[in-house]
Parts: structure tokens; sequence; C-alpha cells
């Protein structure tokens, strides 16, 4: 009970800090100066190149790409200068605001348009601008023969610009313009051969399950102006760390998180991740690795004191980690597509940094450091599963690979890098970032640690198992290639790319994990870990059991898809197995709760208005039309008729006199 107590008031010390420090850094004292005033070109940079690719047409193709990839590495240039003068202050100064232009003023209600530039945003530039640029490069050898190209990269430049605008927004409203200029591009680079309508389809279901997140945070924003009277991030979060109303900020909470969950794939609104697969490989490394659906990660670790003001809402964030987490492994192990297996694979290890944002100050730093992590495994794999596409006539499933170690060297060696950093194998980087989030899972009291901390370990193993099985398919065991394809390595401009992130992903954890660094780097903005919080296994016994299940499940996937024969055609399976290939039926669940509902209310809302609504004023005007159309009979032009109903009106006057006397 003591550590209960302990921890709970580190928690509130850490949320004060929290809200004193996100005022501070609206304020005049931290006004941006130097380099860092010239921060907007982050975001005008690439927006530039979209620019300028989407309305100079035809006449940009020559130079389209390049334009474009360069102002992409423009985009990291300044994001690393804006990095080193952050460098040469102190911790408590390095966050400043930049006012932009008074955006929105009525009445009392103010919104300027401006940036946060803190420790926190600067994680996601840094990662959001080297990833990116590099996709760049990768595309322009992808790419090479599509008549397309140009448009690609200017919906690259404005997912980019958009993507940065999101993350360095000082208050929700210009948060969510970035939100949906990142749903919009994703949209756009997802159905890019909307030619297919498979891929259309694709897009359209993508764009639809976002609607729907989305619509969850512009209710939170709602709220935040009703309850607040402002919408950016120093009114709000300072006031929801002094004492707000926990109903209101329970409730901003489980829509911010509804929102997170659209945009980050997490359960109940993951289906659409498989499906985005449909684009380009290259937006899959961009989009589904290493930036967009990391952006609810982001958006639950910026409103952190609104989630430490509400325990429930924080509950709900840890639960649907933990239940994405496994929901995202169980459907990777049956995925015989390579990019399908490895979005199941994305969709898992965001729930383990959701969970690990719904820990509060004890997970919070852990989360975007998994999330830096990962954008370079995952981003890194997924450009080593487009080399193998491009060496295999476009083929993904991987039943028709084997062998390929020897012919795609190169590409075997970095996405190995890649599995042994999400396998969480030291000194690899997922070692350093994902068992802190295990051990983060297993720190409290009661009925939590146990069951959240048994998730995120038993994910451990099937995540091991499951990208196992998808490296050994695809580069070990025989040769199960079909006639027409003759494997060969990638050009330089896709190789270069994978191997700067092979050596991000072997090193970088080793570099900013042990030595604290990105700890202490966030602790401005996140909060130092609570002291006191141990986990309830101690961490010896805890890293020692996640190496063994890390070992059985590669051992388990090295006997059945390398050792044994894998068949060409997959076996039926297990009724589980079956359920994973259909994504858990989460697709015909979602229609059953959600699309036949709507389709019967809307139908009925429909029927409602035209009959109702539409039908008691058309009926209206029918009755007075019908009834002067036969009133307009009597005017036949013939003076007897006319004469003859005079006569009736005077006798029908006598009538009525005679009988009122």
């Amino acid at each position: 009970m003591g550590t209960l107590v302990q921890t709970l008031a580190s928690s509130s010390s850490t949320l004060s800090t929290y809200a004193a420090g996100l005022a501070t850094h609206e304020g005049e004292a931290h006004a941006a100066t130097g380099v860092t005033a010239y921060a907007w070109l982050l975001v005008a940079l690439p927006l530039l190149g979209a620019a300028v690719l989407l309305l100079g047409g035809r006449r940009t193709d020559r130079f389209g790409p390049v334009l474009a990839t360069a102002l992409s590495w423009g985009a990291f240039v300044v994001g690393a200068l804006v990095f080193l003068a952050m460098l040469g202050r102190g911790a408590e100064d390095r966050a400043v605001g930049i006012d932009l232009f008074d955006w929105i003023a009525a009445g009392s209600f103010k919104v300027s348009a401006g940036l946060l530039v803190d420790q926190l945003s600067m994680v996601f530039v840094l990662l959001i601008t080297f990833v990116g640029s590099l996709i760049h490069v990768y595309s322009i050898g992808y790419m090479e023969h599509d008549v397309d190209k140009r448009r690609f990269f200017a919906y690259l430049n404005l997912f980019v610009a958009a993507m940065l605008l999101l993350v360095l927004a000082n208050s929700y409203l210009l948060l969510y313009v970035g939100w949906e200029g990142v749903g919009l591009a994703s949209y756009l680079l997802i159905g890019f051969w909307n030619y297919n309508p498979a891929y259309a389809t694709a897009a359209n279901k993508a764009f639809v399950a976002n609607r729907v997140g989305d619509l969850g945070l512009s209710i939170a924003i709602m709220v935040m102006f009703f309850h607040f009277g402002a919408v950016d991030f120093a009114t709000v979060l300072g006031a929801a760390g002094s004492n707000a109303n926990q109903g209101f900020m329970t409730a901003i909470g489980l829509m911010l998180l509804l929102g997170a969950c659209g945009k980050s794939a997490q359960f109940p609104l993951q289906s659409w991740l498989g499906d985005a697969m449909a684009g380009p490989t290259p937006v899959s490394a961009l989009i589904h690795a290493a930036t967009m659906v990391t952006a609810g990660v982001y958006l639950v670790v910026r409103s952190a004191p609104i989630f430490e003001a509400a325990p429930t809402a924080q509950l709900v964030v840890v639960i649907v980690g933990a239940i994405t987490l496994l929901f995202g492994a169980i459907v990777g192990c049956a995925k015989d597509d390579i990019k399908k297996a490895l979005a199941a694979s994305t969709m898992s290890q965001i729930g383990y940094m959701m969970l690990a944002a719904g820990l509060g100050p004890v997970g919070y730093a852990f989360a975007i450091f998994h999330l830096l992590m990962h954008g370079f495994f995952k981003a890194g794999m997924f450009l080593g599963a487009g080399s193998v596409m491009h060496g295999m006539n476009d083929q993904v499933d991987m039943r028709r690979f084997g062998g390929l170690s020897g012919a795609m060297k190169l590409t075997w060696a970095t996405f190995a890098v890649g599995w042994l950093a999400i396998l969480g194998v030291p000194p690899f980087s997922g070692f350093w970032s994902k068992d802190k989030i295990i051990e983060a899972a297993f720190i409290g009291e009661g009925w939590r640690p146990w069951v959240f901390g048994m998730a995120a370990l038993i994910g451990a193993g099937i995540t091991a198992f499951y990208m196992s099985r998808l490296f050994f398919m695809t580069f070990h065991g025989k040769k199960r290639w079909t006639d027409d394809v003759h494997p060969h390595e990638s050009g330089k401009l896709m190789t270069i790319p994978m191997i700067v992130l092979a050596v991000g992903s072997a090193f970088l954890g080793l570099i900013l994990g042990p030595t604290g660094l990105f700890t202490s780097w966030l602790e401005p903005v996140t909060g130092a870990e609570p002291e006191g919080a141990h986990p309830v296994i101690p961490v010896p016994v805890l890293m020692a059991l996640t190496l063994v299940l890390v070992a059985a499940g590669a051992a388990l996937a090295w006997l059945r898809y390398w050792r044994d024969d894998v068949p060409v055609t997959a076996p039926a399976g297990s009724l589980l197995t079956q359920a994973a290939r259909k994504d858990l039926y989460q697709d015909q669940v979602n229609e059953a709760l959600l699309m036949r509902p709507g389709i019967h209310l809307t139908r009925s809302l429909v029927f409602a208005d035209s009959k109702g609504v539409d039908g008691a004023a058309g009926g209206l005007a029918a009755l007075v039309g019908g009834t002067s159309s036969r009133l307009r009979k009597l005017q036949n032009g013939f003076a007897r008729s006319y004469a003859l109903t005079m006569l009736a009106g005077v006798v029908a006057i006598l009538g009525a006199l005679w009988v009122m006397s």
C-alpha cells in the first residue's frame, strides 16, 4: 500500500510539472529565436513540393521526384539544425512556442496558428523527416517505371507536411488540420493505383474507418471548448492538471482514444490496416510503419494530463493496447501475404506503445522510445518486402518464396537486422524498447500488472513466432518459386535506404537505451519515472522469461518453416488459423454490428423523410392542387353557367336569411 501511495504522489507531482511546463512553453519567456524561429519551414518545404508537383502537372514529370526528395531532405536539415539549437539550451528551456498568425477570433475565443517545438515533437520531426526522406530516395528506384510517379511524390510530400503539422501544432484545432491532412494523403496513396477496383475499395475502407476515429477527436475538441473555453495545449492541459471535472476529462479522454484507435489501427478500428497494403510498398513503409499509425500514440502522450485526470479513460487505453497487441500477433501468425503479415505486426507493436502510454509516467517515455525504434526496423522490413517483390515480379505470397537469401544477399541481411530487432534480441533496438514496456506493464498492484504484464509477455513470444515464420518462409528453406520469376537484388537507390535503416535498427537502441539519453531527453515533457515503481516480478527473471519465450517462438518457426517443407497451397489449418486468416472475423463483426444496422437506420430515416416529412408537405401541396383543379372546372366560359351559379348563390343567401329570421 505504501508503494501505491508513493506512486500516486509521484504521478501527481509529474502531472503538475507537465502541465506547468506546457503553460510555460507557450509563453513569451520561451519565444523562438535563432534557427528555431524558422521551424515553420519544416512544414512549408514539403508542402511547397506538393504544390509545385500537383499544380505544375506534366511539366514537372522530369524533375518532380527529385525535387520532392530534395525538399524532404531540406526539412530534415532544418529539423537537425533546430535539434542542435535545442541541445545548446538547458533542459527546461528547450521547449519554445512559435506564433505564426492569428487564426480564429470569435468574441473571447481566440486561436492562433502556432507551433510547439519541444522534446516530444522534435523526436517525431527527426523520425518523420529522416525516415521519410529515405523512403523518398527508395521510391525513386521503386516507382521508376510508373508513369504517374510525379503524382506519387506529390502525395508523399503532402503527407510529410501534414504529419509534421500534426506533431508541431500548438493546439488541438491545428493538430486536427494535420490529422485530416494525413488522412487525405493516406487515402490518396493507398488508392494510388485506383484503376484496380480492389485497391480503390481498400482506400475507401481506410478512409471510412479513419473518419469514425476523426469524429471522436472532433467531439473531444468540442467538449474542450465547452468546458475550458479554449483548445490550445497550454490552456487545456494546464487546466486538466488543476482539479478539472473528472466526468468531462473522462469524456474527452475516451473521445481522444477513439481518434487514436482510428488513426493507429487499434481495436476496434483496426480492420482497415491490412487492406491498406494495396498501396505501393513505400507507402506502407512511410505511413503504416513510421508515421501516421503512430499519430494516435503521440496524441495520447501529448494529452497525458487529461488521461492522468481521468483514470477510467487511462485504463481503457491500456486495455485497448493489450487487446490489440495480442489481436495483431494472432493475425500475423496466419498471413501468407508478406505485406499483410507486416501490417499485422505493426498493429501489434503499436498495441505495445498504446499499452505503455496508458500506464502513465512509468510508460510514456518507453512508448515513444519503442515508437522511434519501430520506425526504423519496421520501415526497413517494409522496404525489404518491397525489394523482394521487386525481384519476384510483384508476388506477395510467401509460400512462393523460400531460398531468397542467396539471390538477394543485401535484402536478406538488412531484413535480418530488422527481424532480430523486433524479436527483442540483445543488443538490437527492440530489446531496449519493447522489453522496457514489458517491465512497465508488470508495475502496479492488484490484478493489473498480472493481466497486462502477461499480455505483453505472451505477445513477445507470439511475435517471435510469426516474424520468424515470415523471415524463414521468405529467405530460407527450399525454393518454391514460380517458373516466370528470376530473383535479383534491387538497385542502389533501394538498397542504400535499407542499409541505413538496418544500421539504425542495430545500434540506435544501444546508444539511446542503456545510456538513459532518451528518457532524460523526454523527461521535461513526460515526467520522470516514479520512484519506487518496480515490477511484481524481478527484472532479471522477467528478462530471462522474455528471452526464453522469444527463443521458443523462433525455434518453433524454424521447425515448421525452415526445417520442414512449406506447402505451396495453404493447408486448412485449425479453427483459430482460419479465423486469423480472416482477421478474426473483424470485417464480419463490423458488418453485423455497424454496417447493417447503419444501413437499416439510414433506410428508415430516408423512408421517414420521404413518407413523413416530404409526404406531409407533398400531400398538402397535392390537396391544394387537386382542390384548385376541381374548382377551375367551374370556370368554363359560358354565361348561362355563371348566371346559374349566381342564381344558386342568391338562393343560398336568401335561404340563410330565412333560417336566421
